[in-house]
């Protein structure tokens, strides 16, 4: 009892797991579960407007 008491490797390690189910979360509700996430959609909007602004500026 004495060893587990002063035991610190499960606290980091389940520190860690914290740490790593909070990118999760962040990565996923920033991008979305499918292709059609907010992050996605500014980004397809983005290059859209940039391809059809160079378009108008080269003429073709």
């Amino acid at each position: 009892m004495k060893r587990l008491r002063t035991d610190k490797d499960g606290v980091v390690s389940f520190e860690y797991v914290m740490v790593a189910a909070c990118i999760v979360g962040a990565v996923t509700a920033a991008f979305g579960t499918s292709a059609g996430g907010t992050v996605a959609t500014v980004l397809t909007s983005g290059i859209s407007t940039i391809s059809a602004a160079i378009s108008t500026a080269v003429g073709s």
